[in-house]
């Protein structure tokens, strides 16, 4: 069988949301983003804090490890610049031609010397780049815990692929396999940051407020301009140039042409009010990636035959989009791991080095879980630098103490256990609050969280009642999926529900998080509603609070009521 990693690592690194995940002998001991540990947003830089921890959590040294597995091939990038003398052919891309061939060709060189700066890191393993949508697919798959499934992964650029179809199964040829792919400049993840970016909210980041957006405005005024940008074919899309022309990978190209600016409207600046037009053009790029998400899921399920589907890849945090596929019954049923995004890559990488390496140990610790970070179980808890709070221990009924302060209308920080893999608070690092509460959500965005007022809240909800308050009719444990909700919701929860008539919301179970349950459970013998509200412990331009020390900054300086941090009741 040749060459069998015991200790594989694997890493997102360099580019954006830098982080590490650890296999040993099939087992993943553990996933954290770098920026959890070191409080910068998004960083790029070389994961350190996450891969100490994952080597202290294994018991190892770096010595140890047997493979590194990155979340890049370089050779990939460098294919392009060849192919992208292609644009010469049309006058409407003949200036990106040459910019774009040397802007893949100079990011195919920097993957390669990142690749052996890795080898120089972990001088006893083998580095093995792997490709980055198979990265993203196995990490879907594998958090699933199906056996079967479609998978579609849809994102701005890995490499050369945009979007890609595959077929996941752990019997025979075990891992996914890829049946069609789109490849860069058809991208649905460029368009959606290119827009993004142009109503003046960073790409990359705030994709998720332009989706918040769409719900205030009318699709109608831009339904043109976007079909005629975003072009269906039948294996998937291709955008016309005119309008978003090609990528070029180093700064200083705008992606936006000036007909978009023409056609739809002149750039916002961040300080700039958001206006109706601002409003139309995200509810017409929010209604087209819907159509075409929908169209790719149809293409997934011909192609694959399969009755589940697993989505990944940074266009799949769109979790409207993600609803409307739930809601079209093309599948039985719709999985989204909890890092969707690049993220996650580092355990998708590490599972392909696994899988390829002929190892026959099976996969744990990866399946339905999202709790895969550092813990801070007991800590000591000087509040020395932060003289305004005070601390009190509480006793077992922690989950009741916390439902009856929620039941009253406080807001609380929630820090226990470990760290949430993803971008979404999931019941270890939360602001929860009441939906109950009249103008909770004003507060929440104006003095919690710092963000702009039409952001709306998730609600959490134990799963034996979501259907009482919520359309979708399968789990949705990690926050990924926004739902129509029904008459009870919008009568009795209002607060939770966005000006589109859905929720994104996160069904709980006592498996899954024993003490959440318990709190929504009590508030609901206070209140009639199993229902919270629950957002991540964070505010605005913060990444969620990984340890104890940010779960203090942002009590003291946000408008927090308090913080629940493993037992310990701190207030101002």
């Amino acid at each position: 069988m040749g060459y069998v990693p015991s200790v594989i690592l694997g890493l997102c690194a360099f580019t954006h949301d830098s982080a590490a995940a650890l296999l040993v002998d099939g087992e993943l001991v553990g996933f954290v983003e770098e920026e959890r540990l070191s409080q910068e947003k998004h960083t790029r830089d070389y994961p350190r804090h996450a891969i100490e921890w994952l080597l202290d959590e294994a018991g190892i040294k770096p010595g140890d490890v047997d493979a590194v597995a990155y979340n890049f091939q370089p050779a990939r990038y460098l294919a392009e610049s060849p192919a992208a003398l292609r644009f010469a052919l049309s006058g409407t891309t003949r200036h990106r031609a040459l910019p774009r061939a040397a802007g893949f060709a100079k990011v195919g060189l920097r993957t390669r010397r990142r690749v052996q700066s890795l080898r120089q890191a972990f001088p006893g393993a083998r580095v093995t780049p792997v490709l980055h949508h198979r990265a993203h697919q196995l990490t879907a798959f594998a958090s699933s815990g199906w056996n079967e499934s479609a998978v579609l992964v849809v994102d701005s650029l890995g490499e050369r692929q945009t979007t890609t179809i595959a077929h996941g199964h752990w019997a025979g040829r075990r891992g996914t396999h890829t049946l069609e792919a789109l490849y860069d400049p058809a991208s649905l993840g460029y368009v959606y940051g290119a827009v993004t970016e142009h109503l003046g909210w960073r790409r990359g980041d705030e994709e998720g407020t332009v989706m918040a957006l769409a719900a205030l405005g009318d699709p109608a005024r831009f339904r043109k301009l976007f079909s005629d940008a975003v072009r269906t074919t039948s294996t998937g899309f291709t955008l016309d140039p005119a309008y978003f022309p090609p990528r070029v990978l180093t700064s200083g190209y705008a992606r936006t042409s000036p007909r978009f600016i023409a056609d739809a409207c002149l750039p916002r600046h961040p300080e700039e009010p958001v206006q109706q037009v601002h409003q139309d053009l995200a509810a017409a790029l929010q209604e087209r990636t819907e159509q075409i998400m929908l169209h790719l899921a149809r293409r997934s399920r011909a192609l694959t035959g399969s009755r589940r589907l697993c989505a990944g890849g940074g266009v799949a945090t769109n979790c409207v989009s993600i609803g409307r596929i739930i809601e079209a019954g093309i599948f039985d049923e719709v999985f989204v791991p909890p890092a969707s995004g690049d993220a996650g890559t580092a355990i998708g990488a590490a599972l392909a080095v696994h899988v390829d390496s002929g190892s026959r140990r099976p996969l744990s610790g990866i399946a339905r879980t999202c709790y895969l970070g550092p813990s801070f179980p007991e800590p000591v808890l000087d509040l020395g630098p932060w003289p305004g709070l005070k601390q009190k221990i509480l006793g077992t009924d922690a989950a009741e103490f916390l439902a009856d302060q929620l039941a009253h209308g406080m807001i609380v920080g929630l820090f226990q256990g470990r760290v949430e893999a993803g971008p979404r608070a999931l019941g270890n690092r939360s602001i929860l609050a009441s939906p109950l509460e009249a103008g909770v959500v004003e507060r929440l965005n104006a003095t919690v969280k710092f963000r702009e007022p039409f952001r709306p809240f998730a609600p959490m909800v134990t799963a034996a009642r979501a259907r009482e308050f919520f359309t979708l009719g399968q789990d949705a444990p990690y926050m990924s999926m926004a739902s129509q909700v029904t008459d009870a919701a919008r009568e009795r929860i209002p607060a939770i529900v966005h000006a589109n008539g859905t929720a994104r919301l996160q069904t709980v179970t006592a498996a899954q998080n024993p003490f959440m349950h318990k709190v929504l459970k009590s508030f609901a013998r206070r209140t009639g509603v199993p229902v919270l509200i629950n957002t991540s412990l964070n505010v605005k331009g913060k990444p969620i609070c990984g340890t104890p020390e940010m779960a203090l900054d942002c009590l003291a300086n946000s408008g927090l009521d308090a913080l629940l941090l493993e037992g310990r009741w701190i207030t101002k």
